[in-house]
């Protein structure tokens, strides 16, 4: 077997790793995405998950990390590798298993076409590797203790803070009506006023979401949304990604929604689960795409962005 052919295989096989897991969740009718949120460990305090220096984790790597801390119970966010461990001077427990994660990167090689040449070949790759929770590591001390989610952030600042996240990306959003959604033609979002919601929280999910969306318009990032009216699947791919996004800005903002199931959530789980079973590279496909739209709404808030409508 050739290396390339090897290694395609391999990345591959990490894809379908990724999608079995998330395709298990769905058929328990769980949104792995949605699941801390409904942690009594992280009630007060959601977070993405965290390297050992506090770096967030990003993309795909939250799905796979948020979806391990609940299965397993941590309450802890903070996650380091068998190395880093032993390089502060600590050990993970015998007999702990590691939760995998991934890092994709490009790589380049030079190769000859057929009229002999030279090209530059741009080639993505995945690779694995394998990390544990702070709680399965004895010896840090209490260098990791505020990552175990007592602290309780005052709601009122919480919110002033969200307030003023989604005030900055500049977004035209209108209040009134029943339902939330964003408008490609006006560029503009649409959002029940803020009393008719259950909690707070909910509406800012709620606007997370429909945000996702906004930022995916053809003169931001030029997701393609024309087909999301016409084609129930694109529909249904679009839709995760902005559920994917809005699950890591609500992380990112520190809001707690209860993520009530919408009436359509029956309808999208059965075909998000088409679209995975049949696209094994989607989900993470979904999260990048994910990640790029909260990373644009996160840096329009250095300046306002005031986009034409």
């Amino acid at each position: 077997m050739n290396k390339d052919k090897r290694t395609s295989e391999q990345r591959m096989d990490i894809y379908t790793r990724i999608t079995d897991k998330m395709i298990a969740a769905l058929n328990e009718g769980v949104r792995p995405w949605v699941q801390p949120w409904n942690s009594k460990y992280l009630t007060g305090r959601v977070s993405r998950p965290l390297r050992h220096n506090g770096e967030p984790y990003s993309g795909i790597n939250v799905l796979l990390l948020w979806s391990e801390a609940m299965a397993r119970g941590y309450a802890s966010s903070t996650w380091m590798t068998f190395r880093q461990a032993q390089e502060l001077g600590a050990c993970v427990r015998k007999g702990e298993t590691s939760s995998m994660v991934v890092y994709a990167n490009r790589t380049s090689r030079t190769e000859t076409d057929r009229e002999g040449h030279e090209i530059e070949r741009d080639i993505p790759f995945l690779k694995a590797y394998s990390v544990f929770n702070v709680e399965q590591i004895d010896g840090l001390g209490d260098r990791y203790a505020d990552a175990s989610g007592d602290g309780i952030v005052q709601r009122v600042d919480r919110i002033a803070h969200v307030d003023a996240f989604f005030a900055k990306t500049g977004a035209i959003v209108r209040q009134g009506g029943d339902k939330a959604f964003y408008a490609p033609g006006p560029d503009l979002i649409q959002m029940p006023p803020i009393e008719t919601f259950r909690d707070v929280e909910s509406y800012y999910a709620t606007l997370a979401h429909e945000s996702v969306h906004w930022a995916g318009a053809s003169h931001r990032l030029n997701r393609d949304l024309a087909k999301y009216a016409k084609d129930r699947t694109e529909r249904a791919r679009e839709e995760l990604i902005a559920e994917l996004g809005a699950a890591f800005i609500a992380a990112d903002l520190g809001i707690v929604p209860e993520m009530e199931p919408r009436p359509d959530h029956a309808s999208y789980l059965a075909s998000w689960l088409s679209v995975l079973k049949n696209d094994k590279r989607f989900i993470v496909q979904a999260a990048a795409h994910a990640q790029r739209s909260v990373a644009f709404l996160h840096d329009l808030q250095s300046e306002p962005r005031r986009d034409a409508a």
